[in-house]
């Protein structure tokens, strides 16, 4: 059993084969006129910005309380001092530890005024 062939719709040609992909002709040019400055803009070299006080943050406290949710909170230092919290009495608890946690850090504590061990 054969099925019969379409008939042709209208206005189609009629294709007899493969034709071989015909090259799409050039597009135009798109580039810099020709009595365009090649020499670039002249820039003014500023002196350096003045630089900081000296700070830079050591410790971060993030704290995620949405309307409704459970609330969350991450402490991390530069230290090594990473701890995470779940809820509102524990995060407020490590509210707390953060704050407790600047006046103990190496890196936030000189050693001066420290008895030798």
């Amino acid at each position: 059993m054969t099925t019969p062939p379409r008939p042709r719709l209208e206005g189609q040609p009629e294709l007899s084969g493969p034709h071989p992909a015909e090259p799409a002709a050039p597009g135009p040019v798109v580039g810099e006129p020709k009595g365009a400055a090649r020499q670039g803009v002249r820039t003014v070299l500023r002196p350096d910005s003045p630089a900081g006080d000296g700070r830079y943050p050591v410790a971060w406290l993030h704290i995620v309380a949405p309307r409704g949710a459970v609330p969350t909170a991450t402490s991390k230092c530069l230290c090594g001092r990473d701890r995470s919290a779940v809820g509102k009495a524990r995060v407020l608890a490590l509210i707390t530890d953060h704050e407790a946690h600047r006046d103990t850090c190496p890196l936030r504590t000189t050693q001066e005024g420290r008895d030798a061990a």
